[in-house]
């Protein structure tokens, strides 16, 4: 991705073009290229959770404030962040709906869930284990609630209807963050006992297959991938690897970059062996988007990038921040809101730069 130091040298046209698509993210007055995706359907981990773990069993929960604090009536939803995450953002820009709801939320009727929703769950990942460490949704699980919800449209408007509601949806997934950071490089060394890098990489990967491959079969044909972001950037992980906390475990990135190269490959050959069926299946970069922006941070209007807004801003996230922390007093002057999770600026930030490849994945 160009760096906001490149942006000034493009022509005056695709500047003002960049602009407008900006502004629609946060009007969602539009639909741009008028695209006709029916649905959006999240499946994931924190990055893209609303809400869910709010109705498990877990400690893996953000619905306090200050969580939420930015959101609509200041209210915590779930959302691991002050306010929007980026896949709301990307549903107001499509034009389907102001923001996702969580799938186990009660309140939710069945048409709300019909135009989209999201089943993703903080702290899970591809790899089982991830998901038994902390209780939460195991991403096949996931796969089972859309399953079911694909039986209740079935049942309210046909099979027919259904099948070609589905074909026009947008699919997206962020997971893979918490299987590196939680379960290979966390406080159980099971998997890195007994697994080398490349050999978890490689067992994430497959796992990751198989949800995508689930999907195809239940007739996804736009699945977007979210890849992992500059994992020795995350502030938590900066303090955990080293005290002396002298910026971003390049260690670290090396590995999600090598990860998100396995992974891009892989879905190039899906797209090559599925295109004929008219699959539309992409890789968002959020490794380079979010590195420009951390590179860049004062340029984006950031006053801090190596620390979260809520307490130290070092380790604190899910419980450790709560209504008894300190907090900054404007956290769109951070690029992360908490120790791990982009701030609702960030995360606006991020969806500015995967325009294209949104718009690409979204049109006909």
């Amino acid at each position: 991705m160009a760096s906001s130091s490149h942006i000034t040298s493009l022509p005056l046209l695709f500047l003002l073009s960049i602009t407008y698509l900006a502004l629609t993210v946060q009007s969602g007055e539009t639909r741009p290229m008028n695209n006709s995706i029916s649905a959006m359907y999240v499946f994931g981990d924190s990055t893209v959770d609303p809400g869910n773990n709010n109705y498990i069993l877990t400690i893996s929960k953000a619905n306090w404030y200050p969580y939420g604090k930015d959101f609509i009536n200041h209210t915590a939803t779930g959302r691991f962040t002050n306010g929007k995450l980026a896949t709301d953002l990307i549903a107001l820009y499509i034009g389907i709906k102001e923001f996702l709801p969580a799938y186990l939320d009660p309140n939710i009727c069945l048409q709300d869930m019909m135009s989209g929703v999201s089943f993703a769950s903080a702290s899970s990942g591809y790899d089982p284990i991830t998901a038994a460490l902390n209780n939460v949704i195991h991403v096949p699980k996931q796969l089972d609630y859309f399953k079911s919800l694909k039986a209740k449209l079935e049942q309210s408007i046909g099979k027919e209807r259904t099948e070609e509601h589905i074909k026009k949806a947008l699919f997206l997934i962020s997971a893979g963050t918490n299987d590196f950071i939680i379960n290979y490089y966390g406080g159980v060394p099971y998997r890195r006992n007994s697994m080398s890098v490349l050999e978890f990489q490689n067992l994430v990967l497959d796992q990751a297959k198989k949800l995508y491959q689930g999907l195809w079969d239940e007739g996804a044909r736009r699945i977007a991938v979210i890849g992992l972001p500059p994992m020795g950037c995350v502030p938590a992980v900066m303090t955990l690897d080293s005290l002396k906390r002298e910026g971003c475990d390049e260690d670290r990135n090396a590995v999600a970059r090598a990860y998100n190269a396995m992974l891009q490959k892989e879905l190039i050959s899906m797209q090559n062996k599925l295109a004929t069926n008219g699959a539309k299946i992409m890789y968002f970069d959020i490794y380079n988007s979010l590195t420009s922006i951390i590179q860049n941070y004062t340029k984006y209007g950031y006053d801090k990038w190596d620390t979260g807004c809520c307490g130290t801003g070092l380790i604190e996230t899910s419980v450790l921040c709560n209504p008894s922390s300190i907090l900054c007093p404007d956290a769109s002057k951070y690029v992360f809101f908490d120790s791990v999770h982009p701030s609702q600026k960030a995360c606006q930030d991020i969806v500015e730069i995967l325009i294209p490849t949104i718009n690409s994945i979204i049109t006909d």
